[in-house]
């Protein structure tokens, strides 16, 4: 199983997979896995998709790249269908979550230097938060523990404490050229921002001069229930960052930029030398036009909606496992309680055919494919009820 010819930078599972269909993995012995963290929240319409399958295969025999020293679509027909449905001005694209949240923090810094306030450089971000694994966006992450061994790293960022309504007044000043937050933080645990601190978080940024950046990474496109995060939370931000689900599995990353800071990158200040792939591009129009065919956000209401109740039963039913579950749609946290491990039960779900993440230190993650259907919710909580029920041999190994 070991590739040892493979970078040891991944903790990985001893299970190789070959094929996806739908919500489920096939692995090299032909059996199957419910896909319940798909691709760590990547694969919204499931795995090999056909209508997926068909736009890349059509693009690539048409066009692969052709460099952003050119139009070429469908890149900018991607860009008008985001910013039409988003009501933003202009997209940037890029490969990656982390990329987007570093074309983020850029243009913050570009935007207020076009203004003249070269003091104005700061980067406010929040405990629980996670940016990127690139220096920079790295810089933005609050966890130490992410950052032991790359230090030192770019300065010019600052913390407040996630959901602390009474703590951003002081935290954003005449220096502060943006704040960068998760409407619901994924990699901490599941922490949904509450909507009194989004609110008093727009309030301050529109008051002082700062840019609100959402970082809809991990919990945008559908996964809350609306095609963007901001639109279930009901707070506007001025940038929002998008990747892993864009292009269902196409490295894909966009930066989208209110008309007020659309022009602070010209030509020079940024680039991407694949950032909106005609191949790529053409998947996430795919993802666009198919979710819209399915009515993608309705199904993700009530199906997220039902494995949250359910979740909800089984942390009742296991007290002394589990506490109360976390999340919105189909972002959803499970704490696991001390002395159990998550890790140990992640394990012993994947030995039952069903995979989930490992979020927060002691939390299960649950974001599975958009298109689940609640008989795969039932699947997922009777696994993981059949080894809570057994947890006391667990925990004894």
């Amino acid at each position: 199983m070991n590739d040892s010819t493979l970078l040891e930078n991944y903790s990985r599972a001893p299970v190789r997979f070959v094929a996806g269909e739908g919500c489920e993995l096939i692995d090299e012995n032909g059996r199957r896995y419910l896909d319940a963290i798909a691709g760590i929240a990547v694969c919204a319409l499931g795995h090999a998709h056909p209508g997926i399958a068909e736009a890349v295969a059509r693009q690539a025999r048409r066009l692969v790249h052709a460099s952003n020293l050119y139009y070429h679509e469908p890149s900018g027909e991607l860009a008008a269908e985001l910013t039409e449905r988003s009501g933003f001005a202009r997209a940037f694209f890029c490969n990656s979550g982390t990329e987007a949240n570093e074309a983020a923090i850029k243009l913050a810094r570009k935007a207020a230097y076009r203004r003249g306030e070269r003091e104005r450089t700061t980067i406010l971000a929040f405990t629980g938060g996670f940016h990127g694994r690139t220096l920079g966006a790295l810089a933005a992450t609050a966890n130490p523990e992410y950052k032991v061994g790359f230090e030192p790293l770019p300065g010019g960022f600052a913390w407040a404490p996630f959901n602390d309504v009474g703590a951003i007044d002081a935290a954003i000043d005449e220096r502060t050229a943006a704040c960068i937050v998760e409407p619901v933080q994924g990699e901490s645990g599941v922490h949904p921002a509450r909507t009194d601190f989004l609110n008093e978080l727009r309030r301050l940024c529109s008051e002082r001069g700062a840019l609100l950046i959402f970082d809809e990474v991990q919990c945008g496109m559908g996964r809350l229930g609306d095609l963007f995060a901001f639109e279930s939370v009901g707070v506007r931000p001025d940038v929002v960052t998008m990747a892993k689900a864009l292009g269902n599995g196409l490295p894909i990353g966009a930066m989208l930029v209110d008309a007020a800071y659309a022009e602070a990158l010209q030509p020079g200040d940024h680039g991407s030398t694949f950032g909106g792939s005609p191949v790529s591009a053409a998947a996430a129009l795919a993802h666009l036009r198919i979710r819209d065919a399915l009515d993608l956000d309705t199904h993700v209401r009530a199906v997220g909606r039902y494995a949250f109740e359910r979740l909800s039963e089984l942390a009742l039913s296991f007290p002394s496992y589990f506490d109360a579950p976390r999340g919105r749609g189909l972002l959803l946290g499970l704490p696991v309680r001390e002395p159990y491990r998550a890790a140990e039960i992640l394990g012993a779900a994947r030995d039952r055919g069903v995979l989930l993440g490992l979020v927060g230190g002691n939390t299960l993650r649950i974001a599975p494919p958009l298109i689940i259907t609640s008989e795969e919710i039932d699947r997922l909580l009777e696994a993981i009820r059949a080894i809570a029920a057994g947890m006391g041999a667990l925990a004894a190994k």
